[in-house]
């Protein structure tokens, strides 16, 4: 299992996407605080809100009441601004995958909170806008759990 951490996300249909995609892969689904939307059904219903029984989804007010819970042992962040390709990165069960919102990115105080073997990135052309937040997600959490036999 893996943690999925999105910090301040900001559009519900990628949030509603990850929700199916945490009930699918058995990852656990941390939402950081302040979320660009309500989280209802309303807001996220486009996007398949139906899977949210079988989700594991936990809202936290901040990053640093995420941190102190203690809930997984190691974090790797992903961004733009890191160099070492997601594909050349050993995942281990457990890991909190930390993405961040989709108009701002992961705050740099977040990014270099993790250690320098776990700060990742996603290959794309230059001069381009980056991947869509929940397809970035996906990419990631399929080559981890890959990497890990897709264990249930």
């Amino acid at each position: 299992m893996f943690h999925i951490v999105l910090v301040e996300p900001e559009i519900p249909p990628n949030t509603g996407n990850l929700i199916r995609l945490a009930a699918n892969t058995g990852s656990h689904l941390h939402l950081v605080e302040p979320l660009g939307f309500a989280l209802d059904e309303k807001s996220l219903r486009r996007a398949g809100l139906d899977y949210g029984d079988l989700a594991n989804v936990t809202v936290w007010p901040d990053w640093q009441a995420c941190l102190a819970a203690k809930v997984f042992s190691r974090w790797v962040t992903l961004s733009t601004h890191h160099q070492q390709l997601y594909s050349d990165f050993r995942f281990m069960p457990g890991d909190a995958l930390v993405f961040g919102s989709e108009g701002k990115g992961l705050a740099s105080e977040i990014r270099e909170s993790s250690a320098q073997s776990g700060q990742l990135t996603l290959p794309m052309r230059a001069h381009n806008r980056s991947l869509n937040l929940s397809n970035s997600v996906s990419i990631v959490v399929y080559e981890a759990w890959r990497q890990c036999g897709f264990a249930l």
